[in-house]
């Protein structure tokens, strides 16, 4: 029987108390490559969206020789992995626990490997938030302690399989991966229709995943950046399927996750043996948390597009972080091909709104507007029945 609790900080200041470690779960460097396929949608979903893309493709072909492809562009957030880490780490360190982080960048494991090799963060353990398509649907499953010797190998099998998946092979390669007695497999934001295909649809596909593939997963997330309802949801899936629940930030900006697990584990290998065998799971959620939810959205952007003049070089300006393909298909950033302010007009006044709502006065008057007091009473769920 799964055994999860949960607490808030703002409620219980002493919920750390008694734990000797805290555990950052799912958060992102700038190993990861996020899709710019949203902005395709934006112009699908909301039809005065789309003469400004329409606008900006055209500039980048008549100027650039380049027709835009959204899903071949990607972005990356601005930490580096050594960044992340110290923020995460550090966050915890101040709840005076001794600090475990697993930074799962999505279909790459570039930065804990990278880490390997920074005394501070040796004993990180290898994770990735695999992207795995299902039906008309992909599930992220966040995929931790791999072992270092097979970690490539084990990459290998999962992008043979995003590229061809088929039912079968996918609970194959989950019961390979609950054959490795330290991995934890963790179903990340499962309420979370990704590629828009309806409510109905999406909780149909999420209860067939886990009718065949439920015995091979070890934890449901609870997503320190999804809405409060999305994660009720979520946890009232986890009490269908009798999964526990664990943490996950989903950090990708510079604010660290929004909630932790506690745990007595002194390794993130004796954490993940507490998850899969005694099904006991206690989170944390961090302050961060009780924001008004479309506020920290917000904030995430922001993050994303802003300028890090302390930043290593190629992590400082948002036109550093946006890759698009050349006119040889090679992934470049924009600050690379749209040199010296050539960047489409409209582009360059969206970034300039998004960062003007990030300013004090503006932001500030948005989280008023966005209050969700009543939120934070009923919480994840004790009242709801």
């Amino acid at each position: 029987m799964a055994n999860s609790g949960i607490s808030y900080l703002w409620r219980d200041q002493g919920a750390a108390k008694g734990y000797k470690s805290g555990v950052s779960l799912h958060g992102h460097t700038n190993q990861s490559e996020e899709t710019l396929d949203f902005l395709a949608n934006f112009g699908n979903q909301f039809p005065v969206m789309r003469p400004l893309l329409s606008r900006m493709e055209r500039r980048s072909e008549n100027n650039h020789g380049m027709r835009v492809n959204y899903s071949a562009a990607y972005w990356t957030p601005p930490m580096t992995p050594k960044l992340a880490f110290d923020l995460e780490s550090g966050q915890i360190e101040k709840l005076d626990l001794a600090p475990m982080v697993s930074l799962s960048d999505h279909d790459n494991i570039k930065a804990p490997m990278l880490l390997r090799s920074v005394p501070s963060a040796r004993q990180i353990p290898v994770s990735v938030e695999w992207s795995a398509p299902y039906g008309v649907q992909s599930f992220h499953l966040g995929v931790h302690n791999l072992p270092s010797a097979r970690a490539a190998e084990w990459m290998g099998t999962l992008k043979e399989y995003t590229a061809h998946p088929s039912d079968a092979r996918l609970t194959e390669i989950l019961m390979a991966l609950n054959d490795e007695p330290n991995v934890l497999v963790v179903f990340n934001h499962p309420m979370w229709d990704l590629y828009l295909v309806g409510r109905e649809k999406h909780e149909f596909l999420v209860n067939e995943f886990l009718q065949k593939n439920g015995n091979y997963l070890h934890a449901m997330e609870l997503n320190g950046l999804r809405h409060w309802d999305e994660n009720r949801a979520a946890r009232r899936l986890a009490e269908k399927w009798n999964m526990a629940l664990i943490s996950g930030g989903d950090r990708h900006g510079v604010e660290p996750n929004a909630n932790i697990n506690l745990t007595n584990a002194t390794s993130f290998t004796e954490f993940v043996h507490e998850i899969r065998h005694e099904k006991k799971s206690n989170l944390l959620f961090l302050p961060q948390y009780a924001e008004p939810w479309k506020h920290r959205i917000l904030q995430s952007a922001i993050d994303a597009v802003r300028d890090y003049p302390e930043f290593p070089q190629g992590s400082r300006t948002w036109d550093e972080r946006v890759y698009h393909p050349d006119i040889n298909g090679v992934a470049r950033p924009l600050s690379e091909l749209w040199p010296d302010g050539t960047a489409p007009w409209v582009m360059r006044w969206g970034i300039a709104l998004v960062q003007l709502m990030g300013k004090g006065l503006v932001s500030g008057s948005l989280r008023m507007a966005w209050s969700e007091t009543h939120q934070l009473r009923l919480a994840l769920g004790e009242n709801d029945g």
